[in-house]
C-alpha cells in the first residue's frame, strides 16, 4: 500500500514508514559506496539496482485462516518492507508460544482476554497488541440449554447448574458480561461446573493458563473426569452450557439441547443496534523488542492486515453470491451493511474504543483482570492514532 504524509490518521510529525525505509537503504548503501572508495572517500559507482530484496525484514507471522486475512496467507498482500511468512495456527497454540513458549513469532493473533490477564496479573510485556482484530463474534448465540430444565429467558439461568470448558476465555467473559449488564444475572447467581475436556479442543489447539483462570467467591465445582462439557449437558448434570463452539450434542441434535436464544440473529442484531458493541475475541500482538528496531513496522503491519481486509470485501461485493454456498448471501451482506456500516469490520482504537473497554470492565468486575486496563497500556503507542482510509 502506498503511504503517503498526511494520510488519515498519521501524526504528522512522524516520519512514514517509506522515509524510515528510504533511509536505511540510504545509509547502508552509502556506507558500502565509501568502503568501495576506500579512505579518501573516493565514491565508487553504485549498483544498478538495490539489492532491496536482500534488505527486507524477514517476519513470521501467525494467524487463523480467515477471509478477512486470506490475501496476507496467500501472498498478495505483504508487509511492506518486510519478506512475510503466514503461518496458520489455532489459537491455543498461538496462545502458549507468545506467553510460555519460544515467541517463534514477531506478529501473531492472540486471544484478547488471556493477553490482557497476562499483562494485568503477571506483568507480561514482551509483545503489545496492534488494533487489528480478525476474530469477533456476537455471543447471544453461545448459550446453550437443556430444554427439561424450565429455562426460556436468561434470569431462569439463576441458581442452575452451568458448564464452561475453562473459565476465563474471552468468549465466557463477554457472556458474563451480557448476562449481567442485560439482563441482571450475576456470576454470583449460578453455580458453575467447569467440564474436564472440551469437545472442540482440537479445533482450538489447547487451552492457555490464562484461560483457565476461576476468581474467589463463586459456586465453582469440577466435573467429573472423562466428561467434556458435551457430556454433561448431554447427560443432564448440568442445566445449560456456555460455549463459545455448539457442543457436539447440540451439533448431533440431541432432542433436549438447544440455544437459550433460538433466534439469535435477531437478538444479537438488536444488542449491536443499542450498544454499537461487535464483541472482540482475538487481536494481533507484536513482540517488543522487533517493534523497538524497527520503528515503522507496528504500521506498516496494520496497513497490511487494513488492505488484506479490503480485498475481502471486494470479493463479497463482486463474487460472494458465487464463492459462498449460501443462497442468500447476497441479502445478508446488504443487510450487514445496513446495520452495521460499509466498514463493519473496523481495525484502529476509536472504532473498537466502546467494545474494549466494555471487555476491560467484564473483566475487571467478574475478579479476573487485577484492575481496570486501559487501551494505551495494552497497545503499541505508535498505533493509537491509526485509522484506516475512508
Amino acid at each position: 500500500m502506498d503511504v503517503k504524509e498526511g494520510k488519515a490518521g498519521r501524526s504528522p510529525e512522524r516520519r512514514s514508514r517509506r522515509e524510515f525505509l528510504g533511509l536505511s537503504v540510504a545509509v547502508t548503501g552509502a556506507a558500502g559506496i565509501l568502503a568501495a572508495g576506500g579512505a579518501s572517500g573516493a565514491l565508487a559507482s553504485p549498483p544498478a539496482e538495490a539489492p532491496s530484496g536482500a534488505k527486507k525484514l524477514p517476519l513470521k507471522v501467525a494467524g487463523y485462516r480467515l477471509d478477512r486475512v486470506e490475501a496476507l496467507i496467500d501472498g498478495r498482500v505483504q508487509v511492506e518492507g518486510c519478506d512475510t511468512r503466514f503461518e496458520v495456527a489455532a489459537i491455543g497454540d498461538m496462545n502458549t508460544d507468545v506467553f510460555s513458549g519460544a515467541q517463534s513469532r514477531e506478529v501473531t493473533e492472540i486471544g484478547l482476554h488471556p493477553f490482557m490477564l497476562a499483562h494485568a496479573n503477571e506483568g507480561f510485556g514482551d509483545y503489545s497488541l496492534l488494533p487489528v482484530f480478525p476474530l469477533r463474534v456476537f455471543r447471544h448465540r453461545s448459550i446453550f440449554i437443556r430444554t427439561d430444565r424450565g429455562i426460556g429467558k436468561p434470569a431462569d439461568l439463576r441458581g442452575k447448574r452451568v458448564a464452561t470448558p475453562g473459565f476465563s476465555s474471552t468468549s465466557l467473559t463477554w457472556l458474563r458480561g451480557i448476562l449481567r449488564h442485560e439482563y441482571g444475572v450475576r456470576p454470583e447467581d449460578v453455580q458453575w461446573v467447569v467440564s474436564s475436556g472440551d469437545s472442540s479442543a482440537e479445533a482450538a489447539g489447547g487451552v492457555s493458563k490464562q484461560e483457565s483462570m476461576i476468581p474467589e467467591g463463586l459456586s465453582v465445582s469440577r466435573g467429573p473426569e472423562g466428561k467434556d462439557e458435551s457430556d454433561l449437558l448431554e447427560s443432564g448434570d448440568v442445566d445449560a452450557l456456555l460455549h463459545a463452539a455448539e457442543p457436539r450434542a447440540y451439533l448431533q441434535g440431541h432432542p433436549q439441547v438447544a440455544r437459550l436464544f433460538g433466534d439469535y440473529r435477531t437478538v444479537e442484531r438488536e444488542f449491536f443496534s443499542r450498544t454499537g458493541i461487535f464483541p472482540i475475541m482475538h487481536a494481533v500482538a507484536i513482540r517488543n523488542d522487533v517493534a523497538s528496531a524497527h520503528p515503522w513496522l507496528p504500521e506498516a503491519v496494520f496497513d497490511a492486515y487494513v488492505e488484506s481486509k479490503k480485498r475481502m470485501y471486494d470479493q463479497l461485493t463482486k463474487l460472494g453470491w458465487a464463492t459462498i454456498s449460501l443462497p442468500w448471501v447476497g441479502q445478508e451482506i446488504e443487510e450487514t451493511r445496513r446495520l452495521m456500516g460499509e466498514n463493519f469490520w473496523p481495525y484502529g482504537i476509536e472504532a473498537n474504543r466502546k467494545a474494549l473497554e466494555a471487555l476491560f470492565r467484564h473483566s475487571h468486575e467478574q475478579g479476573l483482570a487485577s484492575r481496570r486496563l486501559t487501551i494505551e497500556e495494552l497497545f503499541h503507542p505508535s498505533t493509537l492514532t491509526l485509522k484506516e482510509p475512508a
